[in-house]
């Protein structure tokens, strides 16, 4: 397989921010800036990227106000709100219902900023005393799925409920509602007992010992920093623009001209057994959306790109014709080198006690990425970038460089080049595992120019 040719990408960022100190290369990829910037951390959602790989992507590729930008896995909106930020129109696209919405909400900006302060004032102190007054008469037994009462203070969680049933209750505008539902979907974590640290829950750490948190509290004050986030965020944006975020999938065509995209940014799902759906379990489960694991599924899970075993159906596809013949047409050394670890994860999972689905969930992503990448191809114009962050994986220990397949196969497509800059390493935190596989990865850049 032909090696991808080495971006001058990390020389480009280190010349920009040599006189920022605290800036982390490695953390491009991740959400880790997202926690520290208006806006973009009003959800705190770990399958993210940096909102300063956007801004440097602009940069690079001298993206401008009235060029489009394409997210076919937009997420909480990260690429959006920076396009938004700078006047460039954007078009995303999102198929996680719950995910899209968050991102909708962080979208909106068209507010009365004083009739929105006397609003938002009004509503918490209205809401304060809405909770005094019931929460000794409350019960919520019965209400919530399981892992909600192991999460909480028993007063924090009946706050969370009052709070809950006085913002859907209420007469209240849309927007404002909304602006308020994610303002106490971002107070669940930081007021649970347990351990909710991104990316996974952890009831047992709830040891019933500690006081509560003071939901109501930690929801004002989140409330006036969103408040806070807007009037320091709007008033500077360069001009307007375009913004559509869309709830769909990314895999069919979307509503765009051939050509009309100046640059493609995004992450999508990386091979990992990384369970979207589920690292939103706490917030479906409180508002209701979903009561069980197969609520969950059918809400949510069916609906993404294959990307963990928890979306196969393994009596639905035969292992040996998994892979989608298509690709062996596009890129034959991608299909050979996807096929064959198909083949040794077929064989290896039958001598693994949890039998997990690597197997068919490699080739069944790949299927997925394949139609996503036509799609940008047929959107982005002449000379333009999709550029994707991606990590590489190693299911049972049968390394799959998906970078460099995703970049052979974009060439197979039609992109012209296939460029690759990695930013950091990954999975050294896992080294004392047993169970760990012990194959070096990486997380990078993945840039096919049109």
């Amino acid at each position: 397989m032909v090696d991808p040719i080495q971006l001058s990408f990390l020389d480009d960022i280190e010349s920009q921010k040599a006189d920022q100190k605290s800036y982390c290369l490695r953390d491009l990829g991740t959400f880790k800036d997202n926690i520290r910037s208006p806006i973009h951390n009003w959800f705190q959602y770990p399958a993210g990227y940096s909102y300063k790989f956007v801004e440097i992507t602009f940069d690079m590729f001298g993206i401008k106000p009235g060029d489009w930008v394409y997210d076919p896995f937009s997420g909480t909106g990260t690429t959006l709100l920076c396009a938004k930020q700078q006047g460039i129109n954007g078009y995303g696209v999102e198929a996680h219902a719950f995910v899209h919405w968050v991102a909708d909400v962080k979208l909106y900006w068209n507010y009365d900023f004083e009739r929105l302060y006397q609003q938002l004032e009004s509503l918490l102190t209205r809401s304060a005393v809405y909770v005094s007054q019931a929460i000794e008469n409350t019960s919520v037994d019965g209400i919530f799925p399981d892992l909600i009462y192991k999460c909480y203070h028993p007063e924090d969680l009946k706050a969370l409920y009052l709070l809950r049933e006085f913002i859907t209750h209420e007469p209240i505008e849309s927007h404002l509602c909304d602006f308020l539902k994610l303002a106490l979907t971002n107070t669940l974590r930081e007021s649970a007992a347990a351990g909710t640290g991104w990316p996974y829950v952890s009831p047992r750490k709830n040891t019933g010992n500690k006081p509560p948190k003071k939901a109501v509290a930690i929801f004002q004050r989140t409330v006036r920093k969103m408040y806070t986030d807007l009037r320091a965020v709007v008033p500077y944006a360069t001009r307007e623009s375009t913004i559509l975020n869309v709830l769909g999938d990314s895999r069919q065509q979307q509503n765009l001209e051939d050509a009309q995209i100046s640059i493609a940014i995004t992450s999508p799902p990386y091979l990992n057994n990384y369970d979207y759906a589920d690292r939103t379990r706490l917030e479906t489960y409180f508002w209701g959306i979903a009561k069980s694991w197969k609520e969950i599924t059918e809400a949510f899970r069916k609906k993404l790109m294959v990307a963990a075993t928890t979306q196969i159906t393994r009596n639905h596809h035969q292992v040996d014709t998994a892979l989608n013949r298509e690709i062996e047409q596009i890129a034959p050394e991608v299909y050979q080198t996807v096929q064959a670890a198909v083949m040794q994860l077929a064989k290896l999972r039958t001598q693994k006690g949890g039998k997990k689905d690597y197997d068919l969930m490699t080739a069944l992503y790949f299927n997925d990425i394949l139609p996503v990448m036509r799609e940008t191809h047929r959107v982005l114009k002449k000379g333009g970038q999709f550029c994707l962050v991606l990590g590489d994986s190693a299911p049972y220990g049968i390394h799959i460089p998906t970078e460099e397949l995703i970049g052979q196969l974009g060439l197979g497509l039609g992109f012209r080049n296939f460029e690759y800059t990695e930013l950091r390493k990954r999975g050294g935190k896992w080294k004392a595992n047993p169970q760990r596989h012990n194959i070096p990865l990486r997380e990078g850049i993945v840039t096919l120019t049109k």
